[in-house]
């Protein structure tokens, strides 16, 4: 009788055991989850951080512009409707796609910038144009490592056990912050059409 005794509290330990193993695999994978979609939320915020710099510049480098091309209207137009569709954002897919109407249209003004040799050598707009570059470098970057996040967020949650404790937690693949094609083509201006 002690023997029966004895394999059943083993029985019961080694199910004690394996439930305890399992609850802190489920524990460990659920909280990895939170921390990786936190860090991923906070990514996003440093890119949304440098695209507001980027819009806070643009207006002081457009009116050091317009000075030297003020029959340049429909690429300020462009700028100020850009700048006013990403103030208005609300989520990152919005936003995303607002900062890529906002290249376009500053590609569209450095094209106008590259006609006018004066303006180039203007010490304000040399210091705006240095700021520009080095923020367009920082959100290049800021972009970089919230996609390289969203990457290793999406793969683990797709792995299996992960993916399980995913689903349980309505854990969802994230997007990466994507150029749209329209912003990889260089803009054309023609100063010869009427």
């Amino acid at each position: 009788m002690k023997k029966g005794c004895l394999f059943a509290a083993v029985g019961v330990g080694i199910i004690v055991l394996l439930a305890i193993i399992l609850v802190s695999q489920y524990i460990g994978i659920r909280n990895h989850i939170v921390t990786a979609d936190e860090g991923i939320n906070g990514a996003w915020a440093q890119v949304d951080n440098v695209l507001q710099r980027r819009a806070d510049l643009i207006p002081n480098l457009v009116a050091t512009v317009k000075g030297y091309a003020a029959h340049e209207s429909e690429v300020f137009t462009a700028i100020a409707d850009a700048r006013s569709k990403m103030a208005g954002a609300g989520t990152i897919d919005e936003k995303a796609e607002a900062a890529t109407e906002f290249e376009g249209a500053l590609s569209r003004l450095l094209v106008v910038i590259e006609n006018y040799p004066q303006l180039k050598a203007d010490a304000s707009f040399i210091r705006l144009q240095d700021e520009l570059a080095g923020t367009e470098n920082r959100l290049t970057v800021e972009r970089m490592r919230y996609n390289d996040l969203v990457r290793d967020y999406n793969a683990y949650i797709r792995r299996f056990p992960q993916s399980i404790i995913a689903g349980m937690m309505n854990a969802i693949a994230r997007t990466y912050f994507e150029i749209a094609e329209s912003a990889r083509q260089a803009p054309v201006v023609d100063f010869n059409t009427p």
